[in-house]
């Protein structure tokens, strides 16, 4: 138990900026009492996340969502919290201009304000000593012929290429990928496999992030993450849930099993390192943002310790002798398992309360921000 408790402690769980502010579907953004109005409050709840879970200690970062004057001020203001920045989110798909696309858009003028807008990107990650850079593009079409498929192929290596070509050598891109939404017909960057492919053309410093809600459904994650994994070529997760499509539901609310299995293929596969980012990528529509980060972060903890629970020996030794039944229960009774005590414990010996979600329910911090955060823009992503 000693060595779990020991792999847990080692846990790093990243927050999303854009999860603290306000956010909706495409039909009604909800305002909440108390959302950040700026990048610095942002950092402030998210310190509240790692404060009372211990395994939160970086903020990913959307820009322009996150724009601010000085980023290595913005760097310094969150060492001072405790915490870090994390990856650096491009965004290329709110502008009106990239309405047919951005770097795979028929037009060069729009193709070159994209690119512009991910190299500016790298450099906030000079300014704010970022290792990752994450890139995900809406572009597609919506009907058949609308325009080239193989070409806007060409338009997208293009632009990963010099995006390549700029990073620093402790640097990386994570290319994400989405079957559809908002491009219906073809999506240029729609599953693992086309995004595996351009990042083995490029090198060693692009990888493949794998978001939870991108898939069809019934899609076997796990293999997903195996194949990645054995390849190299696992970048990161964007944790979330989905009942239907791109949710982004709190991570492990409508899956909790598939979460953890693609937990044992992490740590089967030699993934549960720092090479490998865990990422929370969701947006609290109905329920408060920093609870809402908080249980998602326990959620994650728990899927992980029950993967750690998995005895390798036993399953190994079952698979070998084509025991299915007997293969099948190995990872169940790991499953089945009630990890809440063991994580209680950790944190106890970590100095930290043992239920998170209570200790920030009770530190007053929430009646502290709806009085101050009054007046001003609060944040959201403005659909």
């Amino acid at each position: 138990m000693s060595d779990i408790k020991a792999a847990l402690r080692r846990q790093h769980i990243e927050t999303p900026s854009w999860a603290y502010a306000n956010s909706g579907t495409r039909f009604k953004v909800f305002a909440q009492e108390g959302v950040p109005r700026d990048p610095y409050e942002k950092l402030a709840d998210a310190a509240q996340v790692h404060a009372f879970t211990g395994v939160a200690p970086t903020v990913a970062l959307h820009i322009p969502w996150d724009k601010v004057d000085d980023y290595a001020d913005l760097a310094r203001h969150a060492t001072d919290l405790g915490v870090r920045i994390g990856a650096i989110n491009s965004n290329v798909f709110q502008d009106d201009a990239y309405r047919l696309g951005s770097v795979t858009n028929p037009d060069p003028a729009v193709r070159r304000k994209a690119l512009d807008h991910l190299l500016e990107c790298v450099d906030i990650m000079d300014q704010t000593g970022s290792d990752t850079l994450k890139l995900w593009f809406s572009d597609g079409t919506n009907y058949p012929g609308q325009d080239d498929i193989r070409s806007r192929q060409d338009r997208l290596a293009e632009a990963l290429s010099a995006v390549y070509d700029r990073l620093g050598d402790d640097q990386r891109f994570l290319l994400e990928y989405k079957l559809f939404e908002p491009a219906f017909y073809v999506t240029d960057v729609p599953d693992w496999g086309t995004a595996y492919a351009h990042c083995v053309r490029l090198g060693p410093k692009a990888q493949v992030v794998v978001d939870t809600g991108h898939h069809a459904p019934g899609t076997n994650i796990e293999f997903i993450v195996a194949f990645l994994l054995r390849e190299g070529k696992l970048g990161g997760f964007d944790f979330n849930s989905r009942f239907y499509a791109d949710d982004d539901l709190m991570v492990g609310a409508a899956d909790p099993f598939q979460l953890f299995r693609i937990m044992y293929e992490v740590i089967r596969g030699g993934g549960y390192t720092s090479d490998v980012a865990f990422m929370l990528d969701q947006c609290h529509n109905i329920e408060p943002k920093i609870p809402g980060q908080i249980r998602s972060v326990m959620n994650v903890q728990e899927a992980t310790a029950k993967a750690l629970l998995v005895d390798a020996d036993a399953l190994a030794a079952a698979q070998a002798e084509g025991d299915v039944l007997g293969a099948n229960a190995v990872l169940m009774d790991a499953y089945n398992t009630d990890v809440r005590p063991i994580l209680a414990e950790l944190r106890q010996e970590m100095g930290l309360d043992p239920d998170p979600m209570k200790a920030y329910a009770r530190s007053g911090y929430f009646e502290k921000i709806r009085t101050e955060r009054v007046g001003g823009t609060q944040a959201g992503w403005g659909a």
